[in-house]
């Protein structure tokens, strides 16, 4: 579109119509060139002949795990939309909060962060679910052997080692201090210390922590320096659940919905791929796909690997996904009643027709 030909520069330095534009066709005209210019550009971008918007999506990874995504790319299902790796985070709100800022165009967070966040009214919507916890792999707490703690009420006054404050630890300890009859008062008397992942094992053992939360990929390796105590556990908190989601903002989906059909498409091929194959042959290919990203990364720990945890078929979600942290943020007087809904929080819009 020879866009020059139809606006010039002011001498203040203000974009305005020729004369020729306005002589040629008045302001109707003008503004249809303007809204054609638009269509062009959107054109040029999707009809490149692959029928995507855009072929590069930016993402953080956590340093212990290897996401589906990258799962999906290293598999061949993703092409040709490819990944840009921006570095590693051991937090799910920063990583969705990196996604609401147009930092990255994709990241995942425990749902109820998710569902804190879009109550701030950041702009943002999961597509699809990444983690969860099912009985052979979940998020636990776990204390030295020989430990007094035994009860709800044996944490007043303790430290507690988790990721971050505002996400899955949290939510799961203030369930389990509630379920065990403490007072908000004295639930605010036992302290969480943020640590990275890795390094909750090491405080715990070194006594700077009372009860340090891991995962199963992290406690198999770390019972074999010595057995750990679990008090805890999410799965038993309660049961099989979808606990996390991948979001992206609302102006992304809106402007790159083949783009996004193809990513949650391809990433549900990847959560089924990983259930399906056989656990040796799964670690196998993460092993690859954490070594080609980052030599930073410690891959020894995906020996471990035992599920790929997502509850539902190729991470579908479902208001049920949300609506227990819902529920418990307006118990806990974060939300009013009402003010916000799963459907709000979600869309199964791009994902493939369910199978059987």
């Amino acid at each position: 579109m020879p866009f020059s030909l139809l606006v010039s520069r002011s001498p203040s330095g203000s974009w305005r119509a020729s004369s020729s534009a306005w002589r040629t066709g008045s302001l109707l005209a003008w503004l249809l060139l303007v809204v054609s210019v638009s269509a062009c550009s959107k054109a040029s971008a999707t009809k490149r002949g692959d029928g995507y918007e855009t072929l590069v999506l930016r993402y953080q990874a956590y340093p212990t795990m290897v996401g589906f995504p990258e799962l999906a790319a290293d598999l061949g299902y993703l092409a040709p939309l490819k990944l840009e790796y921006l570095g590693t985070t051991i937090s799910g709100p920063a990583q969705i909060q990196a996604v609401a800022t147009g930092d990255t165009d994709f990241g995942g967070a425990f749902n109820g962060a998710i569902v804190k966040l879009i109550a701030a009214k950041a702009p943002i919507k999961a597509v699809i679910a990444y983690y969860g916890s099912d009985a052979e792999s979940y998020s636990a707490f776990y204390s030295l052997p020989g430990s007094p703690i035994r009860t709800a009420k044996d944490l007043i006054g303790k430290k507690i080692a988790v990721n971050t404050i505002g996400a899955h630890a949290e939510f799961s300890i203030r369930e389990f201090l509630s379920r065990g009859g403490l007072s908000e008062a004295d639930q605010k008397k036992v302290a969480m210390v943020v640590l990275p992942p890795a390094n909750g094992e090491q405080a715990l053992r070194e006594k700077q922590v009372d009860l340090a939360s891991m995962q199963t990929i992290l406690y198999e390796k770390a019972r074999g320096r010595g057995e750990l105590t679990l008090l805890f556990s999410d799965y038993g908190l309660f049961g099989p659940f979808n606990a996390g989601s991948l979001v992206m903002t609302h102006r992304f989906i809106e402007e790159n919905p083949n783009t996004v059909r193809k990513f949650v498409q391809a990433t549900g091929r990847a959560i089924e791929w990983a259930r399906s194959t056989p656990r040796a042959e799964v670690i196998v290919r993460l092993t690859k796909v954490m070594k080609k990203r980052s030599s930073a990364d410690d891959p020894s720990l995906l020996q471990y690997w035992k599920t790929p945890t997502v509850w539902s078929k190729q991470g579908r979600l479902s208001d049920e996904d949300f609506q227990r942290w819902i529920d418990w943020l307006v118990k806990d007087g974060q939300l009013e009643r009402g003010q916000i809904k799963p459907r709000d929080l979600y869309t199964n819009e791009f994902q493939a027709a369910p199978t059987p």
